[in-house]
């Protein structure tokens, strides 16, 4: 397979997983969708900040030590710069003008994040592997990675709509609050599925379903709040 095809398809199989997961959350708020321009604006954002956070992720591998605190750090980072970017981009649009919309943006950027880190992991199974090998690896990307960003993200979106109605200090608060669990969510994980043998890797992704299905019913709560 040549360089380029490698690209595109690595390209291709990152994007479109993720936008199957933003059409699935975009009904979440099917009362009142957000304008498509934003939710794009949001994606393309998200798939941004992967051009930020590696760089600064590199730097971080060499100047620390220990395998925990390594993913501790490239959690918060990406966390962080996730939320900055939809701030910068969509967050404090007049269109963001109810709480379930703080997790839809959260989640449209998480989604562009991870089809862009993806497509960056499905380049080297592409490159030489099987197809069964690829096609494993895309997979386990679906049904894992993807749903640990959007969860991460999720959290993060769910303290910002819990504080929508508050003062602006108590947004604060409730910001950092939600940027700082989803870290730990993040890097708990990243570190149980580096642990974890091979057999019981569905076991720890199952563990990515249930907060999502948490997740999912914490919804229901933000949409009743006025």
């Amino acid at each position: 397979m040549n360089e380029f095809m490698s690209i595109l398809l690595a390209t291709a199989g990152g994007i479109f997983p993720a936008l199957i997961w933003l059409w699935f959350w975009l009904r979440e708020d099917m009362r009142h969708p957000e304008p498509r321009y934003l939710i794009a604006l949001a994606f393309v954002a998200g798939a941004f900040t992967v051009a930020l956070v590696i760089p600064i992720q590199k730097v971080i591998a060499t100047m620390v030590t220990g395998t925990l605190i390594i993913f501790a750090l490239w959690s918060l980072i990406e966390e962080v710069a996730k939320y900055i970017l939809a701030r910068i981009t969509v967050l404090n649009r007049r269109d963001a003008d109810e709480p379930i919309d703080m997790v839809i943006y959260m989640v449209t950027v998480a989604l562009g994040f991870a089809a862009i880190e993806n497509a960056l992991f499905l380049l080297s199974p592409l490159a030489g592997s099987t197809p069964v090998e690829t096609f494993l690896t895309g997979n386990l990307r679906f049904v894992g990675a993807t749903l640990l960003h959007v969860l991460s993200s999720a959290t993060v979106g769910a303290f910002l709509a819990l504080s929508f109605y508050k003062t602006k200090s108590q947004k604060a608060v409730y910001t950092a609050i939600g940027i700082i669990l989803a870290a730990a969510l993040h890097s708990g994980f990243n570190f149980l599925i580096l642990r974890a043998a091979e057999e019981h890797l569905l076991r720890t992704f199952g563990l990515v379903w249930v907060g999502v299905i948490v997740m999912l019913a914490v919804l229901e709560f933000i949409k009743r709040l006025r």
